[in-house]
């Protein structure tokens, strides 16, 4: 087709079809011919990003540069992102870039009016493994199957887990670390614990040990330090810093090849709590966070076709929760045809075709894509960096044209920030007070060997740290106030981030207020209300009988104690995870 039409006529044909109106994220400018026209710029629309997407390309080719091009551009929207770190290149994002003439005739080739900038990232650490606040969760939250694929067991062992889970859940045994759950183990295979499983089928001594040695293996790997409490809140997933820009959760990974399972079905996890915890919004403005999965093949490498099924139903029905995936990996193939085929969005940077192999999947690659005026399997192999081949969802729903596209710039640093000042923005950080310190209570092995509970340490107090990072403002699943912050405005970004979950509407954001200094941790009302593992406690005690009163009155009282027992039964949902309880 490209040999029908001349240059104009197909610059013309991107143009229109990436004419949009509506708050986009602008990826860079079209190139035809070699030639780049920075009148021709290509858009992704805000309100399309819930459609999911994919960035694709081989090792060097500049999908990381990709990825902190669009959280740039979606934190200066209000709109919150998750990324996965695995080089530490994106702490970059903390510090302003630096322009230089090459830099500048860049960004001015491609229609960019490029200005240094930083914006507000939290750093995270599965289990404490990197620089950033230690996340963890609690066994319970995790869930058996997602438990089982970090485990490797076959579907018997899968079956005999869940079953673990179930009496656990049912005799209120808090599986808060591996610990926990090798207690309640042990318990069902002992002669007083036997005939507590036997109307439902047992526990085989052989299955118990096979789960028991890939408990161990985890405590060997140094995974038993993601498992435990405090449980990391997705809610802190879904802030807005306190100038309003949307806050760049960023994981850091430094060992993910060691741990590729627990990274990715880590991702899974969270993205269920989110799934059962937000509302239905149906086509929004813009999405309420946009979730980048780093070496997505990971996420699919083994997995089991029921697993593989959750992974596909999640990505069909998130998006209606108002978030928005998008997979980053080498090569489209790494992706499933029934998860790919719900990705509307596209950014592929060059192909490698030096195999037979690498061809065979360059011309699939090629296949999925719609008519084109470029010779994509030509186009696709001679990409430079910084370029890739783009097609997303217009505003009216429909692909946009293909479009060979040099990319805009990062703001901020091209590469890793310094090491000072990842550390000063981490030890700033609220989160770190609020998950920074692990704690213990009494939980299944207490209870099963009528041990006393392990004393809950109070978190270390957080030095006099000056950061030059933006502030992300406090945790709200913690209600801790940043430097800078009173606790009013923490309170405010909760209540909003919980009106979100819960389907409410949304409450004005007050004026800023003076900056105070945090309210003591005793007298704090904030402080008190407990997080979603917190709920998951023993059977309440029956409540003392009303004295007096109306009807009224005791009818309120009644509906308390019915909400308290309801709080704690567990209920699991998208991957057997437990759902969190909302105040």
């Amino acid at each position: 087709m490209s040999a029908t039409k001349s240059a104009e006529e197909r610059v013309a044909t991107i143009r229109d079809g990436y004419a949009i109106d509506a708050p986009a994220l602008t990826i860079g400018a079209a190139v035809v011919d070699g030639t780049t026209y920075a009148d021709a710029q290509i858009k992704l629309p805000l309100g399309m990003m819930n459609r999911h997407g994919l960035v694709a390309g081989a090792t060097g080719t500049g999908k990381t540069i990709t990825l902190q091009l669009m959280a740039e551009q979606l934190c200066a929207a209000g709109v919150p992102v998750f990324l996965a770190d695995i080089k530490g290149d994106l702490t970059g994002l903390i510090t302003p870039g630096e322009g230089n003439e090459k830099l500048l005739a860049r960004t001015k080739s491609v229609g960019m009016d490029w200005a240094a900038a930083n914006y507000p990232v939290e750093f995270l650490a599965l289990g404490g493994d990197g620089k950033g606040a230690p996340v963890r969760a609690t066994v319970t939250s995790f869930g058996p199957l997602l438990l089982s694929r970090v485990m490797d067991l076959n579907e018997t062992q899968e079956s005999s887990l869940q079953l673990i889970f179930h009496y656990a859940d049912q005799r209120g045994l808090l599986l808060d670390d591996l610990k926990d759950l090798r207690a309640v183990i042990s318990h069902l295979t002992s002669d007083e614990g036997k005939p507590e499983l036997k109307e439902l089928g047992g526990l085989s001594s052989a299955t118990a040990g096979v789960i028991l040695r890939g408990l161990v293996n985890l405590e060997a790997q140094g995974l038993d330090q993601f498992f435990g409490l405090p449980e990391f809140d997705s809610a802190e997933l879904l802030r807005q810093a306190p100038d309003g820009r949307g806050v760049i959760t960023c994981l850091e990974l430094p060992t993910l090849m060691q741990k590729p399972l627990l990274t990715s079905t880590f991702m899974m996890w969270l993205l269920a709590d989110l799934f059962a915890e937000l509302p239905e919004v149906g086509d929004a403005d813009k999405p309420k966070l946009v979730f980048f999965l780093d070496e997505a093949h990971l996420l699919f490498n083994g997995a089991s076709k029921a697993f593989l099924q959750q992974i596909a139903t999640t990505v069909r029905l998130i998006r209606s929760k108002g978030i928005g995936l998008f997979f980053v990996t080498q090569n489209p193939t790494d992706v499933p045809g029934e998860v790919l085929g719900q990705l509307a969005n596209r950014v592929q940077h060059a192909l490698r075709a030096f195999t037979p192999e690498n061809a065979k999947a360059l011309k699939a690659t090629v296949s999925t894509y719609p008519i084109s005026d470029y010779e994509l399997d030509e186009v696709l192999t001679t990409l430079g960096t910084g370029e890739a081949v783009v097609t997303v969802m217009n505003e009216k729903g429909a692909p946009s044209p293909v479009a060979w596209t040099k990319l805009w710039s990062p703001r901020s640093r091209m590469g890793a920030s310094d090491a000072a000042a990842v550390d000063a923005a981490v030890a700033a950080s609220a989160l770190l007070q609020q998950y920074g310190t692990a704690t213990d209570r009494e939980s299944a092995f207490e209870r099963l060997n009528a041990a006393t509970p392990a004393s809950t340490p109070d978190a270390a107090a957080p030095g006099e740290v000056v950061s030059s990072a933006p502030s992300t403002g406090g945790s709200v699943g913690g209600a801790l106030p940043a430097p800078g912050q009173s606790q009013a405005d923490i309170d405010a970004e909760a209540r909003r981030i919980e009106a979100e979950i819960l389907g409410l509407p949304v409450p004005a954001a007050p004026a800023p207020s003076a900056p105070s200094a945090p309210a003591p941790k005793s007298s704090s009302s904030s402080r008190s209300r407990k997080k979603a593992d917190d709920s998951l406690s023993l059977p309440p005690t029956k409540a003392p009988a009303p004295r007096g009163g109306g009807l009224g009155e005791q009818l309120g009282k009644a509906a308390v104690n019915v909400l308290q027992t309801l709080g704690n039964e567990i209920v699991r949902g998208m991957f057997g995870t437990s759902r969190r309880k909302r105040r």
